[in-house]
């Protein structure tokens, strides 16, 4: 029940993010003085919270449609199966969400 809660969460929270993000984008298009101010923003601390807060979203719905897509097919209704794979989408979404937020931070990324 909580994966499915979660997955519904994370898809608003990705609608929302996306809607943001499109609106970084348009300011990015006002000029060389708005696109220094919205750099100076993303480099802070708070974006780079809210970048994670998206990325770590991001990974798990990923993760989790596509176990929804083996249960399509057949695969994992028994319990010890819902619950392997369910943890095995927890355990994946937080190590891929820090592999590439840290290699992004490594490249220049961060604050």
């Amino acid at each position: 029940m909580v994966m499915s809660i979660l997955h519904r969460a994370t898809g608003v929270a990705l609608a929302a993010g996306t809607l943001v993000l499109v609106a970084w984008l348009l300011v990015l298009t006002g000029g060389l003085g708005l696109f220094e101010g919205v750099i100076g923003l993303a480099t802070g601390l708070p974006m780079q919270v809210a970048l994670l807060g998206f990325c770590a979203c991001l990974v798990y719905h990923f993760l989790n449609g596509i176990r929804h897509l083996l249960w399509d097919v057949g695969y994992g209704y028994e319990i010890p199966k819902l619950y392997a794979t369910g943890w095995t989408v927890i355990v994946l979404a937080l190590v891929i969400t820090g592999v590439i937020f840290f290699a992004l931070m490594g490249k220049g990324g961060g604050a």
